[in-house]
C-alpha cells in the first residue's frame, strides 16, 4: 500500500502540524485503488515559501514514490494560514476525465 509510505515520507521531511491524506481514487475512472490522493499539510516548514515552492518541497519529499500513483492534489499551509482558514479543507472537484 502506497498511502502509509506517502504519510511516512511527509512526516520524515516536514515539521507536520496537521496532515490529512485522503485516497480519492474512487472518484476517478480506472481500476487502480491507490491512484489519486489529496494531501492537506500544515507545517512551519512552509513559512516564507510561496505556493509553488511548497509544492516543489512536497514533490521532492515524494520523488521516489510518485511513479506509484497518478495524481496528488496539494493544499499546503503555514499554521497561521490554517487558523485563518478555520481549519477547513477544500473540497475536491468532480473528475472530468474518464474512458
Amino acid at each position: 500500500m502506497i498511502q502509509p509510505q506517502i504519510e511516512q515520507a511527509i512526516n520524515n521531511h516536514f515539521d507536520v502540524q496537521f496532515m490529512e491524506l485522503l485516497n480519492e481514487s474512487h472518484m476517478h475512472s480506472g481500476p487502480a485503488p491507490e491512484s489519486h490522493f489529496k494531501l492537506t499539510l500544515v507545517s512551519n516548514s512552509f513559512d516564507g515559501l510561496n505556493k509553488v515552492k511548497r509544492q516543489q518541497a512536497v514533490y521532492k519529499a515524494l520523488v521516489e514514490l510518485m511513479p506509484q500513483f497518478h495524481a496528488l492534489a496539494l493544499h499546503t499551509y503555514t499554521p497561521a494560514e490554517w487558523i485563518e482558514l478555520e481549519q477547513n479543507i477544500p473540497a475536491s472537484p468532480r473528475c472530468t476525465g474518464g474512458h
